[in-house]
């Protein structure tokens, strides 16, 4: 085995992160019908435009900054969906609206990291793994989460908590920064890869098992199949997503789809991960309509979807989207934008304290601008982690300094009830 790893491969490759006996997953998928916190992360990969996504129409200089791609105003078919005031969404995001209006969507703006890079690479390490400025990093935060969760659970259940790969999946081809580490967690495109029926690539599994030098997996093999076999019943079949939900047919819309079907088969999960691309619009990015139009509407109806199809159980879940980095105020010659600083993330939940837009707003005049050029940072993205780890997941903030080595004093912005 390399590394300690095994990889799954049924159609698409999973990777399980091995610190733990196959046998734990058999008795994850026997546990089903305990509903616990659920949290999910969305990460929007390639620097979003923050400031065309939440508009602050509000703010004179936003128009002065983008004579061709700022969004326009509310009242008018291509304008700002108002929310406040002085922000509003992208017109193209009108599917967020309702939840804003029943209050299970909150924003906050001008956050991210105080470091100073513009790469895309380091930007996303130092968020994935909440150490900002550090790269010798081994874990990501959610990762270093579930490590620490499993160390105190232990100490108190009797018998003790037994780790699980189906605690925390990411619906993503390999596994995200942020899931790296020594608690289990599991990569995998879709549920359907969770089926072994195909008896060649059963086969196979079997003879990695069998081979395997490990003896935490040597002679286990019978019991981590019945428990694929067993997960595999639960989320076998077409999906029908509830109360009227409807995704988009896109990677993304579909990665959301999964995780509600998983989070529905009560198989333990409490930490899901997806991720949408192509947000890195340098040239022609467009306003009401263009690229971003297209990609913030594949975003925001399937967030939306997502929390439809999940009904009931949103009362238990957070949503927070999140992006590296924002992009510059002024537009490029070439009606794009490019690398900025500071950006928007959105938290939808029934627990979220909504229909407000939190952090300090720092204005777009030229000397309000991070080196001349920026949105500046107000909240450091860890504040908003840290909150959703103390006040959702329920860890106190002992553990919380733990989950983010050097940063001891976050100050929540009061985003979760």
């Amino acid at each position: 085995m390399t590394s300690r790893r095994v990889f799954l491969k049924s159609g698409a490759m999973a990777m399980v992160t091995v610190g733990f006996a196959p046998s734990f997953l058999a008795r994850t998928a026997a546990a089903a019908g305990t509903r616990k916190k659920l949290f999910i992360s969305v990460f929007q990969r390639g620097a979003v435009d923050g400031l065309n996504m939440v508009v602050p129409f509000g703010e004179a200089d936003y128009y002065r900054a983008r004579p061709s791609i700022a969004i326009a105003r509310p009242g008018g078919s291509d304008g700002a969906i108002d929310l406040n005031g002085f922000f509003g969404l992208h017109p193209r995001m009108a599917s967020f609206k309702p939840l804003w209006d029943r209050g299970e969507l909150a924003i906050v703006h001008a956050c991210g990291s105080h470091d100073t890079t513009r790469s895309h690479f380091d930007a996303q390490d130092y968020m994935e793994s909440a150490t900002p400025g550090v790269k010798s990093t081994k874990d990501g935060w959610l990762n270093r989460y579930l490590q620490v969760r499993h160390e105190r659970a232990g100490e108190s259940e009797d018998p003790p908590l037994h780790d699980s790969p189906l605690q925390a999946v990411a619906l993503t081809k390999t596994m995200p920064r942020a899931l790296q580490g020594v608690a289990p967690a599991l990569a995998v495109g879709n549920t359907d890869d969770f089926n072994v029926s195909d008896m060649g690539a059963k086969a196979s599994f079997e003879e990695i098992y069998a081979a395997a030098k490990d003896k935490t997996l040597h002679g286990t093999a019978g019991e981590t199949f019945d428990a694929m076999r067993t997960l595999n019943q639960k989320t076998k079949g077409t999906y029908r997503p509830a109360n009227g939900a409807v995704y988009p047919r896109s990677p993304f819309g579909q990665a959301l789809q999964e995780i509600a079907r998983l989070a529905k088969a009560d198989v333990g999960l409490e930490i899901a991960f997806a991720e949408s691309t192509q947000w890195d619009h340098h040239v022609n990015e467009g306003a009401a309509t263009g690229q971003i139009a297209n990609r913030l509407d594949d975003f925001s109806r399937g967030v939306a979807a997502l929390a439809q199809d999940l009904g009931e159980r949103m009362a238990d879940t957070v949503i927070l989207t999140m992006s590296e980095f924002g992009r510059a105020v002024a537009e490029n010659g070439s009606r794009g934008t490019d690398h900025g600083h500071g950006n928007a993330m959105f938290v939808i939940g029934g627990g979220v304290k909504g229909r407000e837009v939190y952090g300090k707003w720092p204005g777009l005049a030229l000397d309000q601008r991070y080196e001349g050029r920026d949105l500046a940072v107000t909240t450091d993205f860890r504040d908003v982690f840290s909150e959703v780890v103390v006040k959702h997941l329920g860890a106190d903030r002992s553990v919380a300094a733990r989950v983010f080595p050097g940063y001891t004093t976050p100050r929540f912005p009061g985003v979760i009830a």
